[in-house]
């Protein structure tokens, strides 16, 4: 757990003896995420990790969403295409500090960008980064504290700004493919052409175009070596992963018919502790998505016009079109918790599922309970297709002193997603009735029945964004012995929109086992900010922010901030930052929206299994009385320049945020069912089928951490240069309360509330010697202990685990590049998890080592 630290602390150790070979260019006043006022010091009062264009190369990350979800802040919580169970699949975002991904703001050019078309978790409304271009990044910014004063709802952990080519001279050409080198059989083909044509201080106007695509195969549990068969036995809590289906009764052991599809005979008690007989049992891995197939396409362009020497236009114009294709689940099992959509009433209704007397599956002469797969049909499969669009106009200049900037921007996130091999609700009780469909032996099946059962089903969804801002700066406002005064303020208006509807066939009742996330909604949003930057005596400067908010559906909030930075000596900066932040209740949690979605629950009073886990249906609702999160952020920190070529950036961070929004535990529901019994509904046995929730303002978190950032550069006339970069972030505190009404529990260093590793790590180490460059990355995830680890589980810890990157560019001719890649190096196995089966897949992912070569050509 402490190898982060010690490399940090054996690079440190270096950097007073190396000494300076050049002298700092002057910098130029730019700015800088994080404040509205143009400055010319290079590190600011807060802590921002900058990615540029040629450390996303040298990286050898082929999207945007890999280059940002890698750096150590991205700490858990955050999901990318692996998360299939998902109504985002296929998407990517980022989770800073843990606290998930809507507490994270991603910014494009520094405007807001509309959110991903439906909800995350149902409640999540977040920015997809796979739907945002590669070609045309020429930086990332990373701002890790809190900034709501400056940007509003959203920024509690921080920033991500995302800053496109405004100029670039000449066009480049790439081309990459890749494959898995462990005989998965995955492959992807990247693509990108960026150009550039016209210069502002030469020609007057500039414009920038780029393109970028791609394509990656589909990845199944089954095409994994060591997570194909399923039998996990041999892993600690580990088990044999089956499925039983197919019996009469809820007796497993009651066979319907005998081997067909995938069925095996199997001991029972091989796949359930204490159970006895053999059942009818499927291997589920064939039927699992681990990696989406994914097409995607970005497109980037934008003009700059330079009306006189103090004003400029501009204009962006993004589209991108992303698809991803997976299996959703097997094929649907049919029991006794068979339900389908109520439109009328908002609730599920149960479909009665037994075998009537005279169906040729029913030996007996009363109707019959039974448990059947409809393997006939085929796997259930999704596809979800998805366009981004955004296109921002503006004007901007200078004027006595001041720098101003006017825009106005409309984005659109559209989704729409099929899915295939569903069941058809009102065909399937007729073939139920009439017996003519054999679940027995269903080989005997006609084509005719099947096509009939099949159901094939539409979801559109749809988010938009409307924004007007407008700045205005002076880092000179006024003169103070000290210096000068620097001033920014300015206004914004948006309208944000979400309409995710379900399927008509949903609506209608048709589909069984639904699944459901409606939202549709709008609010305006309209606010003032304003920020003063004062010296106070040299080297010591003040910055106060504050921004007012004003929301259609619930009303007002005020961010304020303050930080100082303070420039001790040449090598020693020292900074801290104190701010008030807030999240307000996203469009799913407060406005018009209704969810049903699946888990299970341990009843006490549960009359057949008391002690044991069964699944239930939960119907979500929003509430239009919901009030915003609330936090409180402390950041202090320093960074230490022993030489022009040397830094330790030190930082800690402490966030405190009340008013949670989220909804009741089904155990705190199960546990108060006397005195709020409409909140369960249980069947005519007496077991829960239905749970109704409803979001609220619960209760506090408490994170805290530190991050380190080392970077170490050393230039030879005969070996060329080495730079060394490591940046660390070790979680201290990650701290909610377990159920409603419970004290704060400490989840840093555990999977209480989703893994939160208390250290994690990102270095690298690039070498330039004449037409060669080399990076190696070092990625590093501390483990962490299981908070909830079965009986069966003697180790209680998922291990920590380390994987190599290396990237090799070799530039053959004055204008061609070759580059070969592996990603993991070591084809180290992503360590082993109980609580999720066999991997945590917010962590890590399942490829192994995949190796790559691209070719860039520039003209």
């Amino acid at each position: 757990m402490f190898k982060p630290l010690a490399i940090a602390l054996a690079i440190s150790a270096a950097f007073p003896a190396i000494a300076a070979e050049t002298t700092p260019n002057k910098v130029e006043r730019v700015t800088v995420t994080g404040s509205n006022i143009r400055v010319s010091q290079k590190e600011g009062a807060t802590a921002v990790q900058v990615i540029t264009a040629k450390e996303i190369t040298a990286s050898g990350k082929t999207s945007i969403s890999d280059v940002i979800r890698s750096i150590s802040a991205n700490s858990g919580n955050s999901y990318n295409e692996q998360f299939t169970g998902s109504f985002s699949a296929g998407t990517s975002g980022i989770s800073l500090r843990g606290l998930g991904q809507k507490n994270t703001l991603v910014l494009v050019n520094g405007k807001r960008i509309s959110s991903y078309a439906t909800a995350q978790n149902l409640q999540e409304t977040f920015v997809d980064l796979n739907s945002l271009p590669m070609a045309a990044v020429q930086r990332i910014e990373i701002l890790k504290d809190g900034a709501s004063s400056l940007y509003g709802s959203d920024a509690v952990a921080g920033v991500v700004n995302i800053i496109l080519y405004s100029e670039f001279k000449g066009t480049e050409l790439s081309a990459e493919l890749g494959s898995s080198t462990e005989g998965t059989g995955q492959t992807e083909q990247n693509f990108s052409i960026k150009t550039g044509y016209g210069s502002l201080d030469e020609d007057n106007f500039s414009l920038v175009f780029s393109l970028d695509g791609q394509k990656r195969s589909q990845l199944d549990q089954s095409d994994v070596s060591w997570m194909k068969d399923g039998d996990f036995r041999n892993q600690s809590g580990g088990s044999l992963n089956r499925v039983t289906t197919n019996f009469y009764n809820g007796d497993p052991t009651k066979h319907i018919g005998g081997l067909q599809g995938p069925l095996q005979l199997t001991d029972w008690g091989s796949i359930s502790e204490g159970k006895t007989g053999q059942v009818l049992a499927y291997n589920d891995a064939p039927y699992s998505t681990l990696i989406p197939a994914i097409e995607r396409y970005h497109a980037s362009a934008r003009g700059t016009l330079k009306i006189n020497e103090q004003t400029q236009a501009y204009a962006d114009y993004l589209y991108s079109y992303s698809r991803a294709d997976l299996t959703f689940a097997a094929p649907l099992t049919v029991s006794s918790s068979l339900r389908a959509w109520n439109n009328q009433k908002q609730a599920l209704d149960t479909i009665a599922n037994k075998l009537p007397v005279g169906h040729p599956n029913n030996p007996g002469t009363t109707p019959l309970d039974f448990t059947a797969t409809l393997f006939d049909l085929g796997k259930r499969l999704k596809t979800d297709e998805v366009t981004l669009q955004r296109i921002l106009a503006g004007v901007k200049g200078s004027a006595h002193g001041w720098d101003w900037d006017a825009s106005l921007g409309y984005s659109q996130s559209t989704l729409k997603e099929t899915v295939q091999n569903f069941v058809n609700r009102y065909e399937y009780e007729k073939v139920l009735k009439d017996g003519s469909y054999n679940f027995s032996d269903q080989s005997k099946n006609s084509e005719e029945v099947r096509n009939r059962l099949r159901l094939s089903t539409l979801r559109p969804a749809k988010s938009s964004l409307i924004t007007a801002d407008i700045s205005a700066s002076s880092a000179e406002l006024f003169e103070l012995a000290a210096g000068s005064v620097g001033f920014a303020t300015g206004a914004q208006f948006r309208q944000e929109k979400m309409d995710s509807r379900t399927s008509d066939a949903i609506l209608s009742g048709t589909e069984l086992r639904p699944a459901i996330n409606i939202i549709n909604g709008s609010r305006n949003v309209s606010a003032l900010f304003a920020e003063f930057n004062i010296p106070v005596i040299k080297d010591l400067n003040i910055n106060v922010a504050g921004r007012a908010d004003h929301y259609s559906d619930f009303g007002n909030a005020f961010s304020p901030k303050a930080s100082i930075r303070y420039q001790a000596a040449d090598w020693l900066l020292l900074r801290g930052t104190a701010s008030r932040g807030f999240r307000a209740p996203s469009l799913p949690e407060i406005t018009q929206s209704s969810a049903v979605s699946y888990s299970a629950v341990i009843d006490p009073r549960d009359p057949v299994e008391p002690t044991k886990s069964r699944g239930v249906t939960n119907i979500i609702a929003a509430n239009k009385d919901l009030q915003p999160e609330r936090s409180d952020n402390f950041n202090l920190g320093f960074v230490l320049s022993p030489t022009s070529d040397s830094s330790i950036g030190i930082d800690y961070y402490n966030i405190k945020q009340s008013g949670l929004i989220g909804t009741q535990t089904g155990t705190d529901i199960i546990a108060n069912e006397a005195r709020d019994p409409s909140k369960i509904v249980r069947d005519e046995k007496g077991r829960i089928s239905t749970l109704y929730r409803q979001y609220s303002n619960l209760g506090d978190r408490e994170t805290s951490g530190i991050d380190i950032d080392l970077r170490q550069s050393f230039r030879s006339k005969d070996y060329g240069k080495l730079t060394l970069g490591s940046q660390i972030s070790h979680v201290l505190r990650f701290a909610e309360p377990p159920s409603t009404g419970e004290p704060l529990s400490d989840g840093a260093g555990s999977n209480q509330f989703g893994s939160i590793p208390k250290w994690r790590a990102v270095s690298d180490a690039t070498w330039e010697i004449g037409a060669w460059s080399t990076t190696l990355t070092w990625n590093f995830v501390g483990g962490y202990d299981q908070a909830n680890p079965s009986a069966n589980d003697t180790e209680k810890r998922v291990g920590s685990f380390s994987t190599l990157d290396l990237n090799i560019s070799w530039k053959l001719l004055k204008d061609t590049t070759l580059s070969a890649k592996v990603q993991n190096l070591s084809n180290t196995r992503p360590p082993w998890d109980s609580s999720t089966d066999f991997f945590d897949y917010t962590q890590a992912d399942p490829r192994g080592r995949f190796a790559s070569a691209k070719l860039t050509y520039k003209f």
